[in-house]
């Protein structure tokens, strides 16, 4: 299984991707990820690309494909994986086109969570996280056993200094202007499954295993 996932700021692709993850036995690709591995390393990619992000700048779409092609190619993936951000672009979108079918796979299908921005804004301002261990909370859709202290190592809750509304209801500008294009492109191709990413997380899984499975 090949899956993209899409999804504005709380939709909720990382949970999801993690439940896919379980469900299908394949890796869960976030860019976020391979990026902060690449630059621990000090790799060659690494270091350009932290060469961009330290001056505050958007990784160019060639270094960007560079880290994903070198990541999907690595022995895990021969089962399939989640793609999570990437990509962002039409020409990430057409690079991944290409570089498939050459290392021997093919994509089944881009989910597109839905969701409101009232609903993104109000799953954002609402989420917590643990300083020590990272775990992450939702005062909304996934409480602590005790208010404001993590389950695992009892520290105080911490809310992130950008999730606040004003900055939310920035990057979902940003979001729409780079990703409407790209539902588009891959409407347009036939790859796209719309998944009502507001319901109940066991609900939303449900949905969208029966929209992979009836394709």
């Amino acid at each position: 299984m090949h899956l993209v996932l899409l999804g504005a700021p709380g939709s909720g692709k990382g949970t999801y991707a993690v439940e896919l993850k379980e469900y299908y036995g394949i890796p869960h690709i976030s860019t976020g990820e391979i990026f902060r591995k690449e630059i621990a390393s000090k790799s060659e990619l690494g270091i350009l690309a932290n060469s961009y992000i330290e001056k505050g700048q958007l990784c160019p779409d060639d270094v960007t494909n560079e880290i994903v092609k070198k990541r999907l190619i690595e022995p895990d993936c021969v089962k399939g994986f989640i793609l999570d951000g990437f990509p962002r672009t039409i020409p990430q979108a057409k690079f991944l086109d290409e570089l498939l079918p050459i290392i021997g796979k093919r994509l089944e299908a881009v989910i597109d969570l839905e969701i409101t921005d009232d609903e993104v804004i109000r799953r954002i301002v609402n989420r917590r996280s643990c300083p020590k261990c990272r775990e992450g909370y939702n005062l909304i859709t996934k409480k602590p056993l005790k208010d404001g202290l993590c389950d695992h190592c009892n520290e105080p809750l911490v809310q992130r200094d950008d999730d606040t509304e004003e900055t939310v209801k920035k990057r979902l500008k940003v979001y729409y202007n780079e990703t409407e294009p790209l539902i588009k492109y891959y409407t347009d191709s036939g790859f796209m499954l719309k998944i009502n990413s507001e319901q109940p997380i066991d609900k939303v899984v449900k949905d969208i295993v029966i929209a992979l499975e009836d394709r």
